[in-house]
């Protein structure tokens, strides 16, 4: 279960003579994914996208959920775009997502500027709705989500042309008391080890050399299917894939990790090490209150094992502060766990009361001021965690995926170590740098410098 959310990026223009679409995707990586299945959708019936939605004849928002703040975001996106039904030359606007599954039909009346509404295992049904004419089908397609896609669905891959997202599973089976993900998306459904070797291919085929494997839970990996198959083997298959020279995985479950998935971390030169596990607290009473079925004890545990078996890991994880009861007492036993761990790289979001959870009528609820500050401190002590250990990577050495040029300076091209994943880790500067590197090259640099989540390098052989 991921707690991130995104700003509100929309996915890239194409050229040709078809229907104009502006396609707009919020929230965590997984919701781009449905994004990206959707834009293939379009592109394969002769739709065009268009940067400018005020060109744009359909609009679509794909929306997110998970906490208040980005159904807001959501909300409000939706009208931002509807103007152009005045503006603009839109003809039709479709909500889909999490906000829709959430929210169901009664955001028919809330919203009636909207055309469409299709829910998380609805968007399948995009063409269909845009086909229909006469307007007699219904405005509204939210059920049981079941659908999963496969590796025939038509994919556009819009992160980098050299970086993907790689959706292994929907859906979730546990029942954390502050997580709304199995309303929105439904129970665990695997997908095979085949499907994802096969669209694994296609994105490599693409110059795609660092796959993201992402699911709600990637731990429970392969649970559900009849057939066998768990995250080891999946990663063991994926890294035969030739062209994908970086796996990487994000949101695995703190308990029950497979041994075939620390056999791939440690052996397998193609798995980064690094491990995204989302602890959430490490409070005991704050845990149990969670519903997560795990103590700190236990986690602590689990990490200890993580690094015996891995030494040189790196592992991120995120934590909710504010939660319903917690003291402050329980706040300093997570201060203490992190700097007992000593994280590679943290993320801390206040507790949102969110209805539909049944952390939402727990006594206790924490005021946001209080919230806030503890994110704060958190936030600081994490940082020093941080900026300690960038820079004692000074002088040492490291392989880069170069993603393409600085923001800061053309003179810098800004890339990633295998320790950092995409959009939620820092990056590596690098100057100096031979010409005619591309996006999707790698090169083994020196760190030169340290800030508290970059660095700054140079190429091991400087070139003119």
């Amino acid at each position: 279960m991921d707690t991130t959310t995104s700003s509100r990026p929309a996915l890239p223009a194409t050229t040709g003579e078809g229907r104009r679409v502006h396609v707009i995707s919020l929230g965590c990586p997984k919701n781009r994914v449905d994004s990206e299945l959707m834009v293939g959708q379009l592109l394969s019936d002769d739709h065009v996208l268009v940067d400018d939605p005020a060109q744009a004849e359909i609009i679509v928002v794909n929306t997110c959920s998970f906490i208040q703040p980005a159904t807001e975001e959501s909300i409000d996106t939706v009208l931002e775009m509807a103007g152009y039904k005045h503006t603009g030359r839109c003809e039709k606007l479709v909500v889909t997502g999490c906000m829709v599954q959430r929210y169901g039909r009664s955001l028919e009346g809330e919203l009636p500027e909207v055309d469409h509404f299709l829910g998380t295992g609805e968007e399948h049904r995009l063409l269909e709705v845009l086909r229909g004419r006469d307007g007699s089908g219904p405005k509204s397609h939210v059920d049981v989500p079941l659908y999963l896609p496969d590796e025939l669905a038509p994919r556009v891959n819009s992160w980098s042309s050299c970086s993907a997202y790689l959706k292994i599973s929907e859906g979730c089976d546990h029942r954390c008391a502050f997580c709304i993900i199995p309303t929105l998306r439904g129970r665990l459904r695997s997908r095979t080890i085949p499907s994802l070797v096969a669209e694994a291919r296609q994105l490599a085929e693409q110059g795609v050399v660092e796959l993201n494997l992402v699911s709600q839970d990637s731990t429970a990996y392969g649970k559900d299917l009849a057939g066998g198959g768990n995250i080891g083997a999946l990663l063991q298959a994926l890294s035969e894939v030739d062209g994908i020279e970086w796996l990487r995985l994000h949101y695995a479950y703190p308990h029950g990790l497979p041994a075939g998935l620390l056999e791939q971390l440690a052996g397998n030169p193609k798995v980064c090490r690094y491990l995204d596990i989302p602890l959430q607290h490490a409070s005991g009473p704050v845990l149990k209150a969670m519903r997560r079925g795990v103590t700190r004890e236990g986690q602590e545990r689990i990490l200890e094992r993580i690094r015996r078996h891995v030494p040189e890991i790196s592992v991120r994880t995120t934590f909710i502060v504010g939660f319903p009861g917690e003291t402050d007492g329980d706040f300093e036993v997570l201060c203490d766990f992190v700097k007992q761990q000593r994280f590679d790289h943290v993320g801390v979001f206040p507790y949102h009361q969110e209805d539909g959870t049944p952390a939402a009528d727990l006594p206790g609820q924490v005021p946001e001021d209080v919230k806030v500050a503890r994110r704060d401190e958190l936030m600081k002590i994490q940082r020093s965690i941080s900026r300690k250990r960038m820079r004692s990577l000074v002088g040492t050495t490291a392989r880069v995926l170069i993603e393409g040029v600085s923001e800061e300076s053309e003179l810098l091209l800004r890339g990633r170590t295998s320790t950092q994943a995409p959009d939620v880790d820092g990056q590596v500067y690098v100057a100096n740098a031979p010409e005619g590197l591309r996006p999707g090259s790698f090169l083994d640099v020196r760190i030169t410098k340290a800030a508290d989540y970059d660095l700054v390098a140079e190429p091991v052989e400087p070139q003119s």
